[in-house]
């Protein structure tokens, strides 16, 4: 199924906006529907059907990330961020996107059958206010309400993430922890990594997990394939093999 929207947009106001009270206040305060319209020229944003490829193994390992709902969706707002060459700002909107559907608040609000499209687009309205979202970024997500496919958001990011990556030449590196590290080792890592991909930016991720012990990992290729592990777990594990432990578990 194909859909077509065109959003124009006003430029997103800087409005502060607690989602607690406003998503217990929404029935009872009047319902306005999201304006789009300016002077501002936004290519149709199309949604797709993608042809699917029959492998011969028939198994989710042969299935191409454009084949998903979710890709088409993701391919679709590249598309338009590439027209309008706003697709590095769009990317930090998908970012804000995300850390906002992390709360299982806002995401239950959105899924909820029993809220009306309305009501969920008040909130998209305000959501863009507050966080500066860019008109086509804002007009995607009240396609996605039209549309109930809202609950495709988490997979529509992580989608999105891959195809900037693929358009920009970008290698995501994930630099696991047990403390923040230093700019400048985080720098550093960077230069190893675009090193060993050859990829024109690289963009680090970070992530805490006290179990490392002491040290840190690298991961980053296609999904996460390749790993540095520079940490003091890896290594009393090392110790444990070799001295043939078995099931003796070190503790620090």
């Amino acid at each position: 199924m194909a859909a077509t929207a065109t959003a124009t947009a006003a430029a997103a106001q800087q409005t502060p906006v607690t989602f607690s009270p406003l998503l217990s206040q929404l029935h009872s305060k009047p319902i306005t529907r999201l304006s789009l319209s300016s002077n501002l020229k936004i290519p149709k944003l199309t949604i797709k059907p993608l042809l699917r490829r029959r492998g011969r193994g028939g198994g989710a390992s042969g299935a191409r990330m454009a084949d998903t709902a979710a890709g088409s969706y993701a391919n679709a707002l590249a598309e338009v961020a590439k027209s309008n060459n706003t697709l590095d700002e769009t990317s930090n909107d998908v970012e804000k996107v995300e850390k906002l559907f992390s709360d299982e608040q806002v995401l239950k609000f959105f899924t909820n059958p029993t809220i009306g499209e309305e009501e969920k687009r008040k909130l998209v309205d305000e959501i863009a206010k507050s966080s500066g979202l860019q008109p086509h970024v804002a007009n995607f997500l009240n396609i996605l309400v039209d549309m109930k496919r809202i609950d495709l958001i988490k997979e529509i990011v992580k989608e999105f993430e891959v195809v900037y990556n693929k358009i920009t030449d970008t290698q995501v590196a994930v630099v696991t922890s047990v403390v923040q590290l230093e700019s400048q080792h985080l720098a550093q890592i960077a230069k190893e990594v675009q090193r060993l991909t050859s990829a024109r930016n690289i963009r680090i991720k970070t992530v805490i997990d006290p179990s490392l012990v002491a040290g840190f990992t690298i991961r980053y290729g296609n999904s996460g394939s390749k790993l540095i592990d520079m940490s003091v777990k890896k290594q009393l594990e090392e110790i444990a093999a070799e001295l043939d432990l078995g099931d003796i578990q070190l503790t620090v």
